[in-house]
């Protein structure tokens, strides 16, 4: 809870995030980054899995902001039980590790959102803001791989009718196509010259279409419909 703040100031609706990264430096810049911002707050900062772990019962953090590279737990298994024990808790991964297996794992996991380590502090900011609004936000090559993947998985596909290539509208498909290269919530309202409230609309409108409940899920889903193929 934040103390001596107005209650005007909405201190409640404040995303609360957990840092969990070993490098001192690092670790300091996220928190400063976070504390720094009046929509985030900073529930707490640590620098082991192990750590983390005891201390997410009573941090119960809105976001967790974990890294792989560990000294004593590897940050999938942090992942792992955060998704066991916290039901709410949106998870993001920032590593320097951009590779497929660290990827996939870290989504099978429980993480919503990847981004690598070279974004800046308003952008970190961003990313944790567009994760609990419902965005799942991946540094764009990160974003590229994951679709690649899918599409090389071989799955079923079904052969979308006409009756399924009409649910989505057009700037619906314009906004998860976007979404699907990586980009924010705000990135795609500047591209797409709309607010970032409405994009929130068509991101919600494409959810309910596709009868998913993430923006992993309908770019998986779309994907499968070859929704996103077609210019």
């Amino acid at each position: 809870m934040a103390e001596g703040t107005s209650m005007a100031r909405q201190p409640a609706a404040m995303v609360r995030v957990m840092i969990v990264e070993d490098d001192d430096v690092t670790r300091e810049r996220f928190a400063r980054a976070i504390s720094s911002d009046p929509r985030t707050t900073l529930a707490q900062a640590v620098s082991g899995g192990r750590e983390a772990i005891a201390h997410l019962p009573a941090a119960r953090p809105d976001v967790l902001l974990v890294d792989l590279g560990l000294p004593d737990v590897h940050g999938i298994e942090v992942i792992r039980h955060a998704e066991r024990t916290l039901s709410d808790c949106d998870i993001i991964v920032i590593t320097v590790f951009g590779d497929e297996r660290n990827v996939l794992e870290s989504i099978e996991a429980g993480a919503t959102g990847y981004v690598l380590k070279d974004c800046s502090d308003p952008d970190l900011v961003d990313h944790v803001l567009d994760l609990r609004a419902g965005g799942a936000p991946m540094s764009p090559g990160i974003a590229r791989m994951v679709l690649k993947r899918l599409r090389a998985r071989g799955e079923p596909r079904p052969q979308p009718s006409a009756k399924v290539e009409a649910v989505l509208t057009e700037r619906e498909t314009d906004v998860l196509r976007l979404i699907a290269r990586g980009y924010m919530h705000s990135e795609v309202a500047a591209k797409l010259a709309i607010s970032p409230h409405t994009v929130g609309s068509h991101v919600k409108n494409t959810y309910r279409k596709l009868a998913v409940n993430s923006a992993a899920a309908a770019v998986m889903r779309a994907t499968q419909l070859r929704l996103l193929d077609r210019p």
